[in-house]
Protein backbone atom coordinates (compact mmCIF):
# COMPACT_ATOMS: atom_id res chain seq x y z
CA UNK A 1 0.00 0.00 0.00
CA UNK A 2 1.59 3.25 -1.10
CA UNK A 3 0.16 6.61 -0.14
CA UNK A 4 0.27 9.58 -2.41
CA UNK A 5 2.23 12.67 -1.57
CA UNK A 6 3.63 15.71 -3.25
CA UNK A 7 6.14 18.31 -2.22
CA UNK A 8 6.06 21.98 -3.11
CA UNK A 9 8.51 24.61 -1.89
CA UNK A 10 9.26 22.97 1.47
CA UNK A 11 5.66 21.82 1.95
CA UNK A 12 4.84 18.11 2.09
CA UNK A 13 1.23 17.27 1.23
CA UNK A 14 0.14 13.78 2.31
CA UNK A 15 -2.98 12.35 0.70
CA UNK A 16 -4.57 10.27 3.45
CA UNK A 17 -6.04 6.83 2.62
CA UNK A 18 -9.76 6.08 2.45
CA UNK A 19 -9.55 4.05 5.67
CA UNK A 20 -6.99 5.18 8.22
CA UNK A 21 -7.02 2.13 10.49
CA UNK A 22 -4.23 0.31 12.35
CA UNK A 23 -2.77 -1.33 9.24
CA UNK A 24 -2.76 1.84 7.13
CA UNK A 25 -1.53 3.93 10.08
CA UNK A 26 1.62 1.84 10.57
CA UNK A 27 2.55 2.08 6.92
CA UNK A 28 1.73 5.80 6.74
CA UNK A 29 3.79 6.52 9.86
CA UNK A 30 6.90 4.91 8.38
CA UNK A 31 6.41 6.51 4.99
CA UNK A 32 5.73 10.00 6.39
CA UNK A 33 8.72 9.87 8.74
CA UNK A 34 10.96 8.84 5.85
CA UNK A 35 9.69 11.69 3.68
CA UNK A 36 10.10 14.24 6.49
CA UNK A 37 13.72 13.13 6.95
CA UNK A 38 14.44 12.99 3.21
CA UNK A 39 13.07 16.39 2.24
CA UNK A 40 13.50 19.72 4.03
CA UNK A 41 9.89 20.07 5.24
CA UNK A 42 8.79 23.43 6.66
CA UNK A 43 5.09 22.61 6.55
CA UNK A 44 3.03 19.45 6.48
CA UNK A 45 -0.50 19.24 5.08
CA UNK A 46 -2.75 16.24 5.67
CA UNK A 47 -5.28 15.97 2.81
CA UNK A 48 -8.34 14.04 3.99
CA UNK A 49 -10.37 14.46 0.78
CA UNK A 50 -10.78 10.67 0.27
CA UNK A 51 -10.81 9.57 3.93
CA UNK A 52 -14.06 8.07 5.18
CA UNK A 53 -12.86 6.29 8.33
CA UNK A 54 -10.20 7.02 10.93
CA UNK A 55 -9.64 5.22 14.23
CA UNK A 56 -7.35 5.95 17.18
CA UNK A 57 -4.32 4.64 15.28
CA UNK A 58 -4.89 7.30 12.64
CA UNK A 59 -5.19 9.97 15.31
CA UNK A 60 -1.88 8.79 16.74
CA UNK A 61 -0.16 9.03 13.35
CA UNK A 62 -1.39 12.59 12.86
CA UNK A 63 -0.30 13.66 16.36
CA UNK A 64 3.13 12.03 16.01
CA UNK A 65 3.90 13.65 12.64
CA UNK A 66 2.62 16.95 14.00
CA UNK A 67 5.13 16.76 16.86
CA UNK A 68 7.97 15.81 14.52
CA UNK A 69 7.40 18.73 12.16
CA UNK A 70 6.76 21.25 14.93
CA UNK A 71 9.93 20.16 16.75
CA UNK A 72 11.93 21.51 13.82
CA UNK A 73 9.90 24.73 13.67
CA UNK A 74 7.44 23.61 11.02
CA UNK A 75 3.72 24.19 10.48
CA UNK A 76 0.95 21.56 10.22
CA UNK A 77 -2.63 21.69 8.94
CA UNK A 78 -5.42 19.40 7.75
CA UNK A 79 -7.60 20.05 4.71
CA UNK A 80 -10.74 18.64 3.04
CA UNK A 81 -12.29 16.97 6.09
CA UNK A 82 -15.76 15.47 5.65
CA UNK A 83 -18.31 15.66 8.48
CA UNK A 84 -17.24 12.40 10.10
CA UNK A 85 -13.53 13.28 10.09
CA UNK A 86 -14.35 16.79 11.37
CA UNK A 87 -16.20 15.21 14.28
CA UNK A 88 -13.23 12.94 15.04
CA UNK A 89 -10.93 15.98 15.01
CA UNK A 90 -13.26 17.83 17.38
CA UNK A 91 -13.71 14.95 19.84
CA UNK A 92 -10.03 13.94 19.86
CA UNK A 93 -8.70 17.47 20.34
CA UNK A 94 -6.80 17.51 17.05
CA UNK A 95 -8.43 20.87 16.23
CA UNK A 96 -6.57 22.35 19.20
CA UNK A 97 -3.11 21.35 17.96
CA UNK A 98 -3.39 22.07 14.23
CA UNK A 99 -5.15 24.34 11.78
CA UNK A 100 -8.11 22.80 9.96
CA UNK A 101 -9.46 24.13 6.67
Amino acid sequence: MEHKYRKEFGCLILKMPEELDHHAAEFLKEEADGLILKYPVRSLVFDFSNTRFMDSSGIGVVIGRCKNVRFSGGYVKAVHLNEQIQRIFQLSGLRKIMEVE
